[in-house]
C-alpha cells in the first residue's frame, strides 16, 4: 500500500462518526475511505452517477490523527483511497445510541501490508473488539462541482430548526420534491410525474418568504426537481450536530447542493435534478465525477442525454442521467 492512516476517535465522537456512515449507506453500497495530511474524507456516489457526498473530518475531531510516514509521502507516490463495502462497517454502528455507552474510545487504522482497514472497539470492563475489513486501493473520488458559482443560495431556516422539520410534512412516501425559488418566495412541493393522474390526490406545498433565511440569494427564477431519499442520511446527520443546511443550485438540470459546516465538520450532498427536455444543453450540464481514466463530461458545445420531464419508471429514482461516464 502507498499510504498509512492511524486515528482514536473519543466516545462521545463515535456516535457522530456513525452517523456520517449511515448518512452515506443511503446513497451506494460502497465508500470510499480518504485520508489527507488535513484530516479524513468519507466519500460516495450512487450506481447511476446522480448523487454523491462527502463528509470531512478535520484533524482536529480526532483523539489523534496522524497519516503517511516519510517514505509514503515522498513524492513519487501517488496517494490512493480505500473503497469499501458500506455493509461491512454499518454492523460495528448500528446501535449508535449503546456504541457511545459501552465504546470508550475506536482506533482505525490501515494495515499497508495487506490491504486491510482496522477498526478497534475499546469498550468498557477491558473488552477490545477488532475488526480487519478488506479494502480496494483506487483512485479518490472528487466531484466536479464548485457551489460558489451557484446563483441561488439559501442558508439556515429561522424558523424551521433544521430542514427535515419543514419535510416531514411531505407523505414519507414522496420520492421527489421540487425546489422553486424567486426573489420574493421560496416553494418547496411535491413532484408528480402526471400531474393528471391519481397521484396527485395529495399535493403539498410550502411557501417561505426571505426572511425565513439566515441568507437569501436568488440568481435566477428556477425549479429543481431532486429525490429525497439521498437526501434523507444528510437531514438526519445536520439534526444530530444541531448544524444549519446550507441549499446552492441553478436551474433545473444543474445540480444541487446541500452542505453543513461545523467547526470540525463538513458535509457535502450533491443531487442531479431532473432536466426538463427543451433544457437539454450545455446550459444545464449537471455535475460530473472524476476518477483516473474517466473523463469529465463534454465541453461547451457539446450535447449529453438527460431524462426528460416524465421519467421513466426503472429510472425513476435516479431522476437524471449519469454524472460520469
Amino acid at each position: 500500500a502507498l499510504f498509512m492512516m492511524k486515528c482514536i476517535i473519543g466516545g462521545a465522537r463515535i456516535r457522530v462518526f456513525g452517523r456520517a456512515l449511515h448518512a452515506i449507506a443511503r446513497i451506494s453500497d460502497e465508500f470510499w475511505i480518504d485520508p489527507k495530511e488535513k484530516g479524513l474524507f468519507l466519500k460516495t456516489v450512487n450506481s447511476s452517477r446522480s448523487a454523491y457526498a462527502c463528509v470531512f473530518f478535520s484533524s482536529t475531531f480526532f483523539q489523534n490523527y496522524s497519516y503517511g510516514n516519510e517514505q509514503s509521502l515522498n513524492r513519487d507516490t501517488v496517494q490512493l483511497a480505500c473503497k469499501l463495502i458500506i455493509k461491512a462497517i454499518l454492523p460495528l454502528f448500528r446501535c449508535l445510541h449503546t456504541l457511545e455507552r459501552n465504546v470508550e474510545k475506536c482506533n482505525i487504522y490501515t494495515d499497508v501490508n495487506d490491504c486491510h482497514v482496522v477498526f478497534k472497539l475499546f469498550c468498557k470492563h477491558g473488552v477490545v473488539k477488532t475488526h480487519s475489513l478488506t479494502f480496494q486501493e483506487c483512485e479518490p473520488l472528487q466531484a466536479v462541482f464548485a457551489k460558489h458559482l451557484c446563483t441561488n443560495v439559501l442558508k439556515g431556516f429561522v424558523h424551521f430548526r433544521h430542514l427535515s422539520d419543514m419535510l416531514i410534512h411531505f407523505p414519507t412516501y414522496q420520492e421527489e420534491i421540487t425546489l422553486g425559488v424567486t426573489p420574493m418566495k421560496v416553494c418547496f412541493k411535491t413532484y408528480a410525474e402526471d400531474e393528471t393522474g391519481e397521484d396527485c390526490a395529495t399535493h403539498t406545498e410550502i411557501h417561505l418568504s426571505p426572511a425565513e433565511f439566515e441568507y437569501f440569494q436568488v440568481g435566477v427564477d428556477s425549479e429543481v426537481t431532486f429525490c429525497l431519499k439521498e437526501l434523507r442520511g444528510l437531514l438526519v446527520f445536520a439534526e444530530a450536530l444541531s448544524t444549519p443546511i446550507s441549499i446552492h443550485f441553478d436551474v433545473s438540470g444543474k445540480p444541487v447542493a446541500f452542505s453543513i459546516e461545523d467547526t470540525v465538520i463538513e458535509a457535502l450532498f450533491v443531487l442531479a435534478t431532473l432536466s426538463d427536455t427543451e433544457s437539454c444543453t450545455t446550459a444545464s450540464k449537471p455535475a460530473c465525477l472524476e476518477q483516473k481514466g474517466i473523463k469529465t463530461l463534454p465541453v461547451a458545445g457539446e450535447t449529453h442525454p438527460q431524462l426528460p420531464r416524465r421519467a421513466l419508471p426503472q429510472e425513476r429514482n435516479h431522476l437524471v442521467s449519469t454524472m460520469i461516464r
